[in-house]
């Protein structure tokens, strides 16, 4: 299938299961990529619906290929998706799937920057009609805002050492591509974990360039508004700051901050986790493939 070659979905069976699809319900794939979980979704639907969304403008490509009458598609950030549902008539959902990771398309198409490995421009950007790239980024914050940055969302130790090398070398020569941004952050990486480092450093460059914290907060907060009690909210992702978000909604319907209860004493919060501990890939996933090793899902179900 066209789909799983542009991009093999992490804990499909898993994910698609924890939604409980009901084949007459409304559906959402937040994240569409390369349709691996809207596929499977679809298979289990008869007189229902599934809305994807994906900003990424190849995921569109792909959202084309898909025949199936069940199945709309929104070029929109999911951090829109109770606009769109409304565009499209839907004011209440049975299942919210997403899936927060980069698809492995994106990481293997060298000319979008996210990759470590391929030397490219350092673009970075998932919409790709938006303005900011990570060239940007690099070569106009602060020393300051870039080690906020890189201390945040890459969780670096050596944050502030790597955003003054930085603003040195732009000095001298503006940043373009992503050799420009290792070579010169290469003497600061722990030696034997430079790949990981880097991985880091790529990380919160991305996460700036497509805010995608606020994004996710957003969406979050719009998943109660639209499900259906009993709905499910099924979430996979990939790096702690990510994590400790979905956990932190899913047990107090905050992103952010503590739960909160009503005079009887009963949770103030829009769903109950189903799942204590995250899900996570199976050894045998992870041979197949690397990028599982990190996934994480959490599952909710509106009360």
């Amino acid at each position: 299938m066209a789909e799983r070659l542009y991009h093999r979905p992490v804990m499909l069976r898993e994910s698609v299961d924890a939604l409980r699809v009901d084949p007459g319900g409304v559906y959402v794939d937040a994240t569409f990529g390369g349709g691996g979980h809207s596929m499977a979704i679809l298979e289990l639907l008869n007189n229902g619906t599934l809305i994807a969304f994906d900003q990424d403008e190849e995921a569109r490509a792909q959202a084309e290929k898909v025949t199936s009458r069940s199945f709309k598609f929104c070029h929109a950030n999911f951090r829109y998706m109770k606009q769109y549902l409304k565009l499209n008539g839907i004011t209440a959902v049975n299942g919210i799937l997403a899936d927060l990771g980069v698809s492995s398309h994106q990481i293997d198409s060298a000319e979008r920057g996210f990759s470590t490995r391929l030397d490219g421009p350092l673009d970075m950007r998932m919409n790709r009609r938006q303005t900011l790239t990570a060239a940007q980024v690099l070569n106009t914050y602060s020393v300051e805002d870039l080690h906020r940055i890189l201390g945040m969302y890459g969780e670096i130790r050596n944050a502030r050492t790597a955003a003054g090398a930085i603003a040195r070398a732009r000095a001298k020569c503006p940043f373009e591509r992503t050799s420009d941004l290792t070579s010169v952050l290469k003497p600061l990486a722990p030696r034997g974990r430079e790949n990981k480092y880097f991985a880091q450093v790529f990380q919160a460059l991305r996460i700036e360039v497509n805010e995608e914290m606020k994004a996710l907060e957003d969406f979050l907060h719009q998943c109660g508004e639209v499900m259906v009690k009993g709905g499910r909210l099924v979430v996979i992702s990939y790096h702690s700051l990510e994590d400790r978000m979905v956990k932190n909604y899913m047990n107090t319907g905050k992103a952010f901050g503590a739960l909160e209860k009503d005079i009887y004493g009963n949770p103030l919060r829009p769903f109950e986790p189903v799942t204590r501990k995250a899900v996570t890939p199976s050894a045998e996933e992870v041979a197949e493939n690397s990028r599982a090793r990190s996934a994480k899902m959490r599952v909710a179900e509106r009360v």
